[in-house]
This record gives structure tokens, C-alpha cells and sequence, in this order.
């Protein structure tokens, strides 16, 4: 199904609209994820909450980045039956047997309407309101294999601090539960809020984009000024592991390089997981609306991620390719 939109045309009825004191004691999820051995140590649980105050060019979850649930077409499941387009109130949707299915961005008002109409599931509504006792039924099935494997629960997104209060309940409900918890955070936070969330947490993985303020805007949105000041507070009282996404031809020279090397042996990080570009999400932004500013740009080759772990282990820490 392909898809018309234009940035500024992106609803967002779920944002704008006041909220219900029944949605004030939810949290936006768009995954629940079991059997995760990439955040954290040991057999875990992520929880992924939507919503991220950056836009990351190379970002592999742009389905994240709206805090309200938003609409994803899955072009391969379609069958140009149209029942979707039946029941779109607004006629968002049109079918043509030669180009497709067609979503108007611009006329959608967010009913998911569609997505329960579809017998194929071609049309998926991304993010769903959940309390805190729904995500602990879904983190409970596996709460034996966390205390055998010393795992436990991660919360990630986007960015899970944008819904900070839920997610300060929801690890105190996992520590209530005796369970090993872990903050998956790009750190562009206010600090008094990060510090109230921390009281629940036992381990920190820590996003570094690049070391550079300006570089980091111009390629994210935000400087990292607060970011790097709220990882050194942390790394006074919490473990902290720092997750580098590697993009080839910004931040993976030697300076920069350098520079994080410098800044994980001065915070005393535990380890520092390289996370390899891929293009896997380029298909996700399509199906979304959204331009993929990476097109074209190539992953890094074996050898020079073997490279960048030695440079960086060089420093005295513990590097892994991969989370």
C-alpha cells in the first residue's frame, strides 16, 4: 500500500486531545518483547514505550517517535479486497488494481477502523495504552527463566522517559517483584526526573550518538550537552553500559572515537556495545510516511568493526559488537 504524506500533515489525534484520568495511569506501548538476550544481562523482557524527543537519521524503530498510536500498512499482506477502504468514513484510503492501495495522511483522523476490517492484516495499529499491572502479567510468564539466567526487565522505546511516571511505576513493580531491572534512555531528560526514575533501576544502558554538540543536533535534533551531563551523574551511583550506534562517515573516525573511549574510562562504564548500521528499517519508513535520510549509506565492513573494538578496548573497557 503505497502512501501520501507530507511531515506537516502528520495527525496527531491522540496527542492533541485532553487526556482521560484512566489514560493518565497508562503507558503507550508498541512492544512487548520475550526471550531478549540483547538488553541487559541475561534472559530479559523489553518493554518498548512510543514516543522519542530525537529524530535519529539512522533510527531503526521510527514507528516509535510519535507518542500516540499511529497507522502501519504491511504492503505484502494486501490483497486489494477493500474492505478498509468500506468502512474509512473520511476516504483516506483508495484501491487500484494497477498501483495499489493509496493512504491520504492528509484526510486520516486515526480510527484504526481499517486495521479491524482487514481480514489479512495489511494494516496494523502501532502502540497500544496499557496499565502497569497488564505489562506485569506479560513480564510475569517468564519470571522464572530471569532469576535462572540473572535477567530481567528492560525498558526501552523511543524513548521511555517521556512517560516517566508510568515507567517509575512500572520498574518499582518489577523491583516489588524482586526482578533485576534495566533504563534503555538516550538521557535527554531533566535531571531531577531521571534521578526520581533511577531509584527503581539497577543498570543503565546509555545511547551515545556522537561526542560532538553540533554534529549530534544537526543529525538528531538535540545537543548532547544534557545528555553527557546527566551520563556522568549517573555513573556516580549506577552501573552504566554505553550503546554507540556506528554510522559509517559520522561518528565512526578516530576523534570521535577517541573521545568516547575517553569518556567511558572517566564514568568507569561496565561495557560499551557497538551497534552496527544496518538498512533493515528502510522499508518502515515507507510503510510510515517518513523519509529515510540513510539511503544509499552502506553498512561498515567485519574488519572494521573489529577494528573499532580494538581501538576502543584500547581504553581499558569491555567492548561487544552487537547489544
Amino acid at each position: 500500500m503505497s502512501l501520501i504524506r507530507e511531515p506537516d500533515q502528520r495527525k496527531a489525534i491522540e496527542l492533541t486531545r485532553p487526556m482521560s484520568s484512566i489514560e493518565e495511569e497508562r503507558g503507550l506501548v508498541f512492544l512487548i518483547q520475550r526471550y531478549s538476550v540483547q538488553d541487559g544481562p541475561g534472559l530479559r523482557t523489553t518493554v518498548f514505550m512510543k514516543g522519542c524527543p530525537l529524530r535519529c537519521h539512522w533510527c531503526q524503530n521510527p514507528e516509535s517517535w510519535e507518542p500516540y498510536p499511529e497507522l502501519m500498512p504491511h504492503d505484502v499482506k494486501c490483497l486489494l479486497l477493500g474492505t478498509c477502504a468500506e468502512v474509512c468514513l473520511t476516504g483516506a484510503i483508495s484501491l487500484d488494481l494497477q498501483e495499489g492501495g493509496k493512504i491520504d495522511w492528509a484526510k486520516c483522523n486515526l480510527c484504526f477502523q481499517c486495521v479491524d476490517a482487514c481480514p489479512t492484516k495489511a494494516l496494523s495499529r502501532v502502540g497500544e495504552y496499557m496499565t502497569v499491572g497488564q505489562v506485569m502479567v506479560e513480564i510475569e510468564q517468564d519470571e522464572l527463566f530471569y532469576h535462572r539466567s540473572g535477567g530481567g526487565v528492560t525498558i526501552s522505546g523511543g524513548e521511555p522517559l517521556l512517560q516517566w511516571q508510568f515507567v517509575h511505576r512500572l520498574l518499582k513493580a518489577c523491583k516489588q517483584r524482586h526482578l533485576h531491572t534495566a533504563l534503555d534512555t538516550c538521557g535527554y531528560i531533566r535531571w531531577p526526573i531521571l534521578k526520581e526514575v533511577l531509584e527503581y533501576t539497577d543498570l543503565v544502558l546509555y545511547d551515545i550518538k556522537h561526542m560532538d554538540p553540533r554534529l549530534h543536533k544537526e543529525t538528531t535534533g538535540k545537543s548532547n550537552r544534557l545528555i553527557l551531563s546527566n551520563l556522568r551523574k549517573i555513573a556516580l551511583t549506577k552501573k552504566v553500559w554505553l550503546r554507540v550506534p556506528l554510522i559509517p562517515g559520522f561518528n565512526d573516525h578516530e576523534r570521535n572515537l577517541t573521545e568516547l573511549g575517553e569518556l567511558g574510562r572517566e564514568i568507569g562504564a561496565e561495557k560499551v556495545s557497538i551497534l552496527p548500521y544496518h538498512k533493515l528499517a528502510e522499508e518502515k519508513y515507507t510503510q510510515l510516511g517518513k523519509q529515510y535520510a540513510m539511503a544509499g549509506i552502506e553498512p561498515s565492513s567485519t574488519e572494521y568493526l573489529y577494528e573499532v573494538q580494538q581501538f576502543i578496548e584500547s581504553f581499558g573497557l569491555q567492548v561487544t559488537i552487537g547489544s
